[in-house]
């Protein structure tokens, strides 16, 4: 029964930690470009977008969907990278957790 105690209680702490992770996650920042730089979107460490920047060059009203694919592509590069950070953040507070499973992530 100790042992269950115990469990409850890195349990609990874990909950706090995970919620501190979350709030250190929207202040983070990363980056996604696409087009060597031309377009960069900047999102928080949870994927949500923040700023996306683009060079005047890339902005022809002649080929819009150019654009809209370099828009696409960034956006995608910053969301995995958050993604990652997401995974790596989680991963630390959930390993000091001693149960007798492993935790989906």
């Amino acid at each position: 029964m100790a042992d269950f105690m115990k469990i409850l209680q890195q349990v609990k702490d874990m909950q706090g930690r995970f919620e501190t992770v979350q709030k250190e996650l929207e202040s983070k920042s990363v980056t996604g470009t696409a087009g060597g730089g031309m377009v960069t979107v900047e999102a928080d460490g949870k994927g949500t977008v923040k700023r996306v920047k683009l060079d005047a060059s890339v902005v022809n009203p002649a080929d819009v969907e150019m654009l809209e694919d370099l828009i696409t592509v960034a956006v995608g590069e910053a969301q995995r990278k958050a993604q990652a950070l997401q995974q790596e953040q989680m991963s630390q507070v959930a390993g000091g957790l001693q149960l007798p499973f492993k935790l989906p992530f």
